[in-house]
């Protein structure tokens, strides 16, 4: 019989349904039963692609054993961190906080009232002489929680203040003005001059690192930045982290090389790579870059986007019970369906072997199957093979065609159906800018926002966080209003359609109302979500940007487009909260320092007024102008929400006007003057 995750939406959660553990999902019926049962709580936090949660479920969850203990002293609660963000990131604080380190599984064990006294990630069911096993863990707390419970109280009474001491903490100091300067510094020292990417391994791609280094050559032009930038991308693009037969990336790299990755693809790192291959082919033209962009959107386009538009979350590492079956391939299987007669040149282009290059990650043996990846960029390698660029992209494409209808037939990886506001933001930013590759990427941004905006967002104008089979739930967080925000301003940059600007700003104002912190910054909760040990307030970027950081961004870009000032304020005092964080660590909050530089720099503000806008707009956009921002006036919509517009007559042909610090220049009525005004 399954238990009561047979009636949640979300896939992870349901994957547990048949666990014989009697799992709860997070809620008040969990906690109530723990209080009457006088039982602690262990909770158990994942998601639907994490390779070690699928390996704890097998060696512990599924087992008779394991489930008998847990049913007769504990009440399990299983938590999808996707769908409770919230919820993972307390307890995440509390396992970095007591054990130094964290990850998924995430394995919590706390009071009736939720406060916790022992955390850690991943347990294999019997120990070792290096690790606990989660056989004696349980004994060993289930015997303390009957014999010894002040010390287990007493513990979690310490952990909760300090929780609370590390959650309230703002400061009232200003970013020096050098921060930049510092970041750019510290990213050097960290950048891997061989590979790219910073930092050892296990490596993640961390866009929003890229995005800053790009903006830090357009200010000061440091040949270096954009030199750290392309190396990265580029090894990124020719490793294993990146799918040469479906295109996409995979999460990370367990190796310094991006040769072996973590299988499972993510929708917010296609988002975010997105955003950074399309900036890096804005200021280099590089085709390995736009290639890169034009392959993530056919893979978005075919494999995760949802018949209503919005785009599905993410899809497993593990087929048939095995970590990157799907992706791997046999030097028997490749010859068998590209050809004996063109092996060999395969063997150079992607570097397999009879033996296999696949090691297993713990044991270091070898698999017999083959990752795919290049050593050198496809000019390079037709030059070194002898042959013409076009003929050997021609053979890798007839091969790739050959090897993806082959891979069809296999059992393919869980998809993660359910559809995030916050992620589906990410994605709509993501599409729009690379728009000026190709115009029809703005139409699936397009249809992904009007999904959101019609399904996710409330009659009262506050967004809910999650779609799944036909219904929209769970209050939305902090990274819902930020990033949708994020996404809506690029989408009305591309498209110049007012209502996705209006949107934007309406989000902000629900997002300032229900989510700011008097002391500064915004919490990650709203202020009528549900009432947990401590109200988080999230800053560090981490895999992806925190919800603070693309808030300070979207409010020094809408106070510089509306001249509303509030906005400019929010911002600056959002950053003064983190700033103690932000200078000792750097790195760790490239985004907000983005939003920062962009807050600081002077740039220009475009204004087209007239109904024939798109060759201008298009025109400004092929750009990169990381400082700009665009505003179309080609009627009175926009008028209320930014007075200054009422001053400009619209006529058929359009007129630009390039404005600093409020104050415009003369109008530009010929389009072929304004590469020469735009300097």
């Amino acid at each position: 019989m399954p238990n009561r995750l047979i009636n949640e939406k979300s896939p992870y959660l349901r994957q547990h349904a048949y666990n014989s553990v009697d799992w709860y999902p997070w809620g008040e019926e969990a906690f109530e039963k723990a209080k009457e049962e006088d039982k602690p709580i262990f909770l158990s936090i994942g998601y639907s692609t994490c390779h070690w949660c699928h390996v704890m479920e097998k060696e512990s969850f599924e087992d008779e054993e394991i489930a008998e203990i847990l049913n007769k002293h504990f009440v399990s609660i299983k938590v999808d961190r996707e769908e409770r963000p919230d919820v993972d990131s307390i307890y995440m604080n509390v396992c970095m906080m007591m054990t130094g380190r964290g990850g998924w599984p995430l394995t919590i064990f706390m009071t009736p009232d939720k406060k916790p006294f022992y955390a850690g990630t991943y347990f294999p069911k019997e120990g070792s002489y290096t690790r606990i096993g989660l056989k004696e863990l349980l004994l060993n707390i289930a015997k303390l929680w009957k014999e010894d419970r002040t010390k287990l109280l007493e513990r979690a009474d310490k952990v909760l203040n300090h929780l609370k001491e590390y959650s309230e903490t703002t400061s009232k100091d200003s970013v020096p003005p050098n921060i930049t300067e510092n970041l750019y510094e510290t990213l050097k020292d960290m950048f891997d001059p061989y590979y790219g990417g910073f930092g050892r391994r296990p490596k993640f791609p961390v866009s929003h690192n890229l995005m800053f280094l790009m903006r830090y050559y357009y200010k000061t032009k440091r040949q270096n930045a954009i030199d750290m930038v392309k190396h990265t991308l580029t090894q990124m693009r020719l490793g294993g982290i990146y799918d040469h037969i479906g295109y996409g990336f995979h999460r990370y790299s367990t190796d310094e090389r991006w040769f072996l990755p973590h299988f499972e693809k993510m929708l917010y790192d296609q988002a975010m790579l997105m955003i950074a291959y399309t900036e890096a082919f804005q200021i280099t033209g590089e085709n390995l870059y736009k290639e890169t962009v034009q392959q993530i959107a056919e893979y978005l386009q075919r494999d995760m986007l949802s018949q209503e538009g919005g785009f599905y979350s993410a899809e497993d590492a593990d087929s048939e019970g095995e970590e990157g079956k799907f992706y791997v391939w046999s030097y028997e299987e490749i010859e068998k369906i590209i050809g004996k007669e063109d092996l060999k040149l395969f063997e150079k282009v992607f570097n397999i072997t009879p033996e296999g290059n696949y090691r297993e990650e713990h044991t270091g043996k070898l698999t017999g199957k083959n990752i795919l990846y290049l050593k050198k960029t496809v000019p390079e390698l037709a030059e070194e093979l002898g042959i013409s660029e076009n003929q050997l992209k021609e053979k890798i494409n007839i091969w790739r065609e050959k090897l993806f209808t082959k891979r069809e037939n296999r059992v393919h990886p869980l998809k993660d159906t359910k559809i995030l506001t916050d992620w589906n933001g990410l994605v709509i930013a993501a599409l729009s800018k690379a728009s000026v590759i190709n115009p029809e990427y703005a139409q699936l941004a397009k249809k992904a926002a009007d999904f959101v905006l019609k399904t996710m967002k409330k009659s009262d104008g506050t967004l809910l966080h999650r779609y799944k089979d036909g219904e929209a739930e769970i209050d939305g967080f902090l990274s819902d209003y930020a990033f949708l925000v994020w996404g809506l301003t690029e989408l009305y940059q591309a498209m110049a359609e007012e209502k996705y600007l209006i949107e934007a700003i309406n989000l902000t104002e629900t997002m300032i109302k229900h989510f700011w912190d008097e002391k500064g910054g915004f919490f990650d909760t709203p202020d009528f979500g549900e009432n947990l040990i401590v109200r988080p307030k999230e800053s560090y970027d981490g895999a992806i940007p925190s919800g603070n950081s693309v808030a300070v961004y979207n409010l020094y870009r809408l106070f510089r487009m509306t001249g509303d000032f509030r906005y400019r304020d929010y911002a600056a005092k959002t950053i003064e909260a983190f700033s103690s964080k932000i200078k000792s660590i750097p790195a760790g909050y490239s985004m907000m320092i983005l939003g920062y530089d962009f807050g600081n720099n002077k740039g220009k503000d475009i204004v087209i007024a007239g109904k024939d806008y798109k060759k201008a707009l298009e025109k400004i956009n092929q750009r990169f102008m990381p400082y700009s921002t665009i505003l179309v006036k080609k009627g009175n919509i926009l008028d209320e929400k930014i007075p200054f517009l009422k001053q400009l007559t619209v006529k058929e042909n359009p007129a630009v006007y390039i404005c600093e610090d409020f104050t415009c220049g003369l109008p530009i009525t010929e389009i072929s003057q304004l590469d020469e005004k735009l300097g």
